[in-house]
């Protein structure tokens, strides 16, 4: 893999931080909704972008797929080897950046990328890089947070108590907004649709929901040790609380939260 700057060696590490994959189940339906917008079956070959420990590589290869699966983060990628041996499903997996793929142009019959590719610095260069690898009449699936959503306001919560990013630098979030996906794959010949969709977060407290992100999920366990010696992290901690309760579905006092995603449906042209 090519050498890293420094913005993608801080997110790679930062995603092997806490327990990802400990909670990653929690959207695993998502991983499902993708493989199914993307029509994926036994005669294809499928990439997952920044695939993570396999929330849709997994699926893909259980339809019987020759399946590879593409991540920065070598912790994560070893995660996603156990869950395949696992569910007994074969899979390729390879560290990689989602900014320079390691496959000849027109590879693969599907690609798809669950909350992965949309943390990838250069928006338009890994839509291009999705749209080489594509073969022609191939399809993509990318479920991104919308802006709107419980997790898109999530991260702008974050975002707020952090450092500033760099000069240049484009949210995630926006991979969860139409008109920014369009301009991404804009003359790349994939036509595009979109759909809406949602994951249910479940607790039995707020509070349990919150300690366990606070201790797996990579964003929050990077933002309580970078802020927890500055005596900063309990505002943002409170304040994530009191989004979480807003947003709690449940009145039993469980927690029960939706959470907004955009389903990106692609087709390359023949």
């Amino acid at each position: 893999m090519a050498e890293l700057s420094d913005q993608k060696q801080q997110a790679r590490a930062m995603w092997a931080m806490g327990d990802y994959p400990s909670i990653v189940h929690r959207i695993e339906g998502a991983g499902v909704a993708a493989v199914k917008a993307a029509q994926v079956d036994e005669s294809d070959t499928v990439l997952d972008v920044a695939c993570g420990s396999g929330n849709a590589t997994i699926p893909a290869a259980k339809t019987g797929a020759t399946v590879t699966g593409l991540d920065i983060t070598p912790e994560l990628l070893e995660a996603g080897r156990a869950n395949a041996a696992e569910a007994g499903v074969e899979i390729d997996w390879i560290e990689g950046d989602a900014e320079q793929l390691p496959f000849e142009d027109a590879s693969f019959d599907a690609v798809l990328s669950v909350f992965g590719c949309m943390f990838a610095p250069d928006h338009a260069r890994t839509a291009g890089e999705i749209a080489r690898v594509l073969k022609p009449g191939g399809r993509i699936a990318i479920c991104a947070w919308t802006p709107e959503g419980s997790i898109g306001r999530f991260f702008m919560t974050v975002a707020k108590h952090m450092p500033p990013p760099p000069e240049g630098f484009e949210p995630p979030i926006l991979w969860g907004t139409e008109d920014h996906v369009r301009d991404l794959f804009a003359g790349t010949g994939v036509e595009l649709g979109f759909e809406r969709a949602a994951v249910d977060f479940v607790a039995d407290s707020t509070d349990e929901f919150m300690e366990e992100y606070e201790n797996a999920l990579p964003p929050t366990v990077a933002a309580k040790a970078a802020l927890e010696p500055q005596g900063k992290w309990e505002p943002l901690r409170q304040e994530i609380l009191g989004l979480y309760a807003a947003h709690n579905e449940a009145d039993d006092g469980s927690f029960r939260q939706s959470a907004e995603f955009l389903v990106v449906e692609g087709k390359k042209a023949d």
